[in-house]
């Protein structure tokens, strides 16, 4: 009982000198915590004496906790483009720059600056959108997802929608077609079998309370083997034909022609809008490059409904998200690849790849084991599914550490790599040019700790 009169009042402990520049209030609440643990082990005779510097580092290590941010920097060595668990596309610093003054003023998101009334914020990228893919307007929602939900929302509310029985996919966080549509309040109308649909069946099932013909990306799986699917062309044309909407959700859409004979498996939004579709839908932060954000193109009629819808509001985006994508559709419609990261990197060759490998073993092979090798990577994010693209990456070996053992040593120091073959790998693919000496020195100093 002697020692719990011991434990300090919180109103005098926070007046410590170490506590001078730190938040009072969270300093306060962490001393009431970091005391009141102290009294409950004094009672359960679990400390004998109390050490008041023990007691400081414990407050002000809580304290660098909980203010520490979450969200931080992480080198992605794992060859993966558009990894979804490490945020997926980047965003070009100098991109960043020109839209900073943007996310920093007051700024004209929804007024006219000609005719000194309201506007939409839509308008602002409408015109580089349309320019880029020829479509005759454009909504931005904050990702597909949302596009899929507010399109049949909008359009198929207790009305059928028909899809390809081996199109009703689930992405990742159980994120499944059926559902979306079931939340919605479209019927879903399946047809065909898992591997095989015909042009007929599209033809068969429409009715008088047909509203919508779908089509589905297939994301994160491919269907090969004894298996056939109806081309959009051929969709779009019975829709048309029976005063019916087409609608394409794309999942991870592309604008430009992709390398290593990817083209041929995972057609561009371009190819598409060729077909005048009433609808069409991908994300921003796939294989485009951008943000985070739902693209939903085509017809200006269905556009106008979409954002009638007083979902819209939920599901709209803001000012940042705009402009940032506003900027990246321009460098797409220059042709300037090199101001979209997810673009430099899928198209950079091999050469480059070797020779930013050969700095690291170069800066690292007096102490450690490495060797360069050739092997294969995925783009990621749910894009061309099953098919790999050539990269060069570095084997690490040092201390007699197994490849877990280093993973984990690196991934403490925010470097994400993969092991593959049951040894270590830094892929060059995703590694850029600015982290090669990040990498060198965060080696080092484990190797010489």
């Amino acid at each position: 009982m002697i020692l719990l009169k011991s434990i300090p009042k919180v109103d005098k402990f926070i007046l410590n000198n170490y506590f001078n520049n730190l938040s009072k209030p969270l300093v306060t609440s962490i001393t009431k915590e970091v005391l009141q643990n102290l009294r409950e082990d004094i009672l359960n005779n679990k400390v004998t004496n109390i050490n008041e510097e023990e007691l400081i580092e414990k407050i002000i290590k809580k304290y660098e906790e909980i203010t520490k941010p979450s969200l931080q920097k992480v080198v992605n060595a794992t060859g993966v483009i558009v990894h979804t668990n490490l945020g997926r596309s980047l965003i070009d610093e100098n991109t960043f720059e020109k839209v900073k003054t943007i996310a920093t003023s007051y700024n004209n998101l929804e007024y006219n600056l000609l005719e000194g009334k309201r506007g939409e914020r839509y308008s602002h990228i409408s015109k580089v959108v349309c320019k880029l893919l020829g479509c005759e307007d454009v909504l931005i929602v904050n990702n597909n997802a949302s596009a899929v939900f507010l399109v049949l929302n909008t359009f198929a509310q207790n009305k059928e929608v028909v899809v390809s029985r081996g199109e009703l996919v689930e992405i990742g966080g159980s994120f499944r077609i059926p559902d979306v549509m079931s939340s919605s309040t479209a019927i879903l109308k399946e047809i065909g079998t898992t591997n095989k649909t015909h042009l007929r069946d599209y033809e068969n099932a429409i009715n008088e309370n047909t509203a919508m013909l779908m089509k589905v990306h297939k994301s994160n799986y491919s269907i090969e083997g004894f298996s056939s699917e109806v081309e959009f062309e051929k969709i779009v044309k019975v829709a048309q034909e029976n005063e019916l909407i087409d609608y394409y959700d794309m999942g991870s859409g592309h604008i430009i022609d992709l390398p290593y004979g990817l083209k041929e498996t995972e057609p561009s939004v371009l190819d598409y809008m060729k077909y005048n579709p009433s609808l069409l839908s991908f994300s921003g932060d796939k294989l485009l490059g951008s943000v985070q954000a739902g693209i939903i193109v085509g017809k200006r009629k269905y556009i106008e409904k979409l954002k009638k819808n007083p979902l819209l509001r939920m599901l709209r985006v803001d000012k940042l998200t705009l402009a940032l994508l506003e900027e990246n559709m321009k460098s797409i419609l220059l042709k300037n690849y090199d101001e979209i990261p997810t673009l430099k990197m899928l198209l950079k060759p091999i050469e480059k790849l070797t020779q930013n490998a050969t700095t690291v073993k170069t800066a690292l092979d007096d102490i450690c084991k490495c060797e360069i090798i050739k092997t294969q990577t995925v783009i990621g994010g749910g894009t061309t599914p099953n098919k790999k693209i050539p990269t060069i990456a570095l084997s690490l070996e040092f201390k007699n550490y197994k490849p877990n053992k280093i993973e984990k040593l690196l991934r403490a120091k925010n470097i994400i790599g993969r092991i593959e073959d049951e040894k270590y790998l830094l892929d060059f693919r995703t590694i850029r040019e600015e982290d090669l000496e990040l990498i060198i020195s965060t080696i080092k100093e484990i190797i010489n700790a």
